[in-house]
Parts: structure tokens; C-alpha cells; sequence
């Protein structure tokens, strides 16, 4: 393990979903471990890089789990590593990344590789990169004819083309891998479903 290595607060009701994730990352993170929403929120602080939270648990969901973080004006980058297929709810949502479950020690690897990366830009391209991540979770579950229809999609995809419109220096110097990955999300006229 690194000096100082970035901190992972992995949320999951399934004490095996978090040993497993667990497992994939501590050989790069300190992983601390929660198996609730009200275990996330006593063990989150300033300290903690990345959370894996997952959306549909008892007691307090991700959602609120979420929001709590938020509140306390914690600067975190959260995944959404859940079961729950992306609606357009999520477009409220002030999460970083959305991962459908299941998902592999690769996909969890390389989210929290982009999202600890992803901490060191400034504002705007954090939510550049959260607003690609949303666009990109949608269009792989919705139809075309359902983004067209959607209110949510269309805010999203307005913002997306304003933040795009921005360009500092920190996206010239941005990890390429992780500046196409954020592209990926968003589209241009031509992308725009029919």
C-alpha cells in the first residue's frame, strides 16, 4: 500500500458485496467498511476520498445517505453501486457515478481510480464529469423515444452542453482515459436522440 493512500468507505447492506469490494481495492486504498446508512454517517469525515454507497438499503437508503453527505459539506466523491436501474430521478441526484450491480473488481477498481483522480479538478469539471456519468446511465437503460420525452434528459443535456462549453487548463492536463470516459457521456447535436 501507498504512502498515504486515498481513503474508500465502501456502504452495503450485503456484508459479501462490501468484502468483495473490499477485497478488489485494498491493496491500492485504506477501505473502511459500513453495513448501513446509519454506520456510513457515523464513520464519514473529511478523510474519506471515495464512497461506494449503495441505493436500496433499510433504514436510511443511499439516497439519504447521499443527501446527509452533501449537507454536511463533505467535498467526497460518491459512486451509486446498486441493484437499482437508473430512472430519471437520478438527474437530482449529487452522486458522482452510478454502477449498475453486478459489477466486477475491474469496473469498481477503475470507478474509484477515476473518481479519486476526479478529485483534484476543480468544480466544474467535477460536475462535467457527474453530469456525463448520468447522461451515459440513462441512455443505456431508456429508449431513445423515452430521453426525447424526459424533461430530466433534456435539463441534463443543456447543462452538459454548457459545461462542455468550458475549458480550462486542467482538462488539457486530465488524465486521458478519464477525459474520454467523460466525453463518452456527452453528446452533441448529432448524438441527440431521435
Amino acid at each position: 500500500m501507498a504512502d498515504n493512500p486515498s481513503r474508500v468507505l465502501i456502504v452495503d447492506d450485503e456484508e459479501d458485496v462490501v468484502e468483495i469490494y473490499g477485497l478488489a481495492l485494498d491493496d491500492e486504498y485504506e477501505v473502511w467498511k459500513a453495513y448501513s446508512g446509519e454506520q456510513a454517517l457515523e464513520q464519514i469525515d473529511e478523510t474519506v476520498d471515495v464512497v461506494l454507497l449503495d441505493r436500496r438499503m433499510p433504514g436510511l437508503s443511499g439516497h439519504e445517505v447521499l443527501e446527509a453527505i452533501r449537507a454536511r459539506g463533505l467535498d467526497v466523491r460518491v459512486a451509486m453501486v446498486t441493484a437499482v436501474d437508473p430512472g430519471f430521478d437520478i438527474t437530482e441526484m449529487n452522486f458522482d457515478a452510478y454502477l449498475t450491480k453486478p459489477v466486477d473488481d475491474e469496473a469498481i477498481r477503475d470507478v474509484v481510480g477515476e473518481l479519486v483522480t476526479l478529485s483534484s479538478y476543480d468544480d466544474r469539471t467535477k460536475e462535467l464529469f457527474a453530469v456525463a456519468q448520468k447522461k451515459a446511465a440513462l441512455e443505456a437503460e431508456k429508449t431513445d423515444r423515452e430521453l426525447i420525452k424526459s424533461d430530466e434528459y433534456e435539463t441534463l443535456q443543456e447543462r452538459s452542453a454548457e459545461l462542455d462549453g468550458h475549458t480550462t487548463e486542467q482538462l488539457a492536463e486530465m488524465d486521458d482515459e478519464l477525459f474520454e470516459k467523460m466525453l463518452s457521456g456527452l453528446s452533441d447535436e448529432d448524438a441527440t436522440p431521435e
